[in-house]
């Protein structure tokens, strides 16, 4: 099996963001940068998926600034994956760009059986990836995928749907899959695995090389603001009864929640 991986970096969910001059971006000099958590799922099952195939390969894609976004190639590569690719792009790109350039260099590469995503990048939470990079390709897709069975060119896929049901689907040809929580636990990166990581030469593409240019993108962020202060805690005394009431009073009269 040949195995196409895309992936993001994102902040860290524990730094603190702040926000660019010009109120249209946030701050990057400061952040701790790490694999989008739901793409760590997409990888460790191409891993999976490598392991109970021999003779099949993992590339993983990822699109940004290339002097940061190799690092989330090599930590894709330390935990299993053959080969990685970046697309060089400026800091802020919108997901029409994002899955536009997936597309042509995932065409540079050639013939792929799978190509397996997050279900959405916990940074912008566009959840949208996935699906405008399968209609790029003209392939099948599925989203919030939490079990998958690859078969004779099928792949059988379990995906969450609203009520805590589960759906079945199964899809042929060469499918986009974005994985959803509990898909598999991601393994660590080996010390073997970082060493070779380290070692490892990347395939470098750019936007005028694949023809795009961030000026077709669809979407412009604008005024950013970060969320207003949590007023202080109000801790309520006296007996339950007086409780009850001063409670019913500050949700009406305050929290405008009545």
């Amino acid at each position: 099996m040949k195995i196409f991986v895309c992936i993001k970096q994102v902040p860290d969910t524990e730094t603190k963001i702040k926000i660019s001059p010009d109120l249209n971006s946030i701050d990057s000099t400061s952040i701790k940068w790490v694999v989008n958590p739901y793409d760590e799922f997409a990888i460790e099952e191409s891993v999976k998926l490598k392991e109970a195939n021999p003779g099949s390969s993992v590339t993983v894609f990822t699109v940004g600034p290339k002097k940061r976004t190799v690092e989330a190639l090599r930590t894709a590569i330390a935990m299993g994956a053959d080969e990685g690719v970046v697309v060089d792009t400026p800091e802020n790109i919108d997901s029409y760009i994002a899955a536009k350039a997936l597309a042509a260099a995932i065409q540079k590469e050639g013939a792929f059986d799978l190509i397996l995503t997050g279900k959405m990048a916990i940074d912008d939470g566009a959840h949208s990836v996935s699906q405008m990079l399968a209609e790029f390709l003209n392939v099948p897709h599925a989203t919030v995928v939490s079990k998958l069975t690859a078969s004779a060119g099928e792949f059988t896929i379990e995906r969450d749907v609203d009520g805590g049901a589960k759906e079945v689907i199964t899809l042929k040809g060469t499918p986009v899959i974005a994985a959803n929580k509990g898909l598999n636990m991601p393994r660590y990166a080996s010390l073997p695995g970082i060493m070779k990581a380290k070692k490892k030469v990347l395939k470098e593409l750019d936007l005028a090389g694949l023809g795009l240019d961030v000026a077709h993108a669809k979407i412009q962020y604008t005024a950013y603001q970060l969320p207003p202060e949590k007023p202080p805690v109000k801790i309520l005394t006296g007996d339950i009864s007086s409780q009850i009431k001063e409670l019913v009073k500050l949700l009406r009269d305050e929290a405008k929640a009545l």
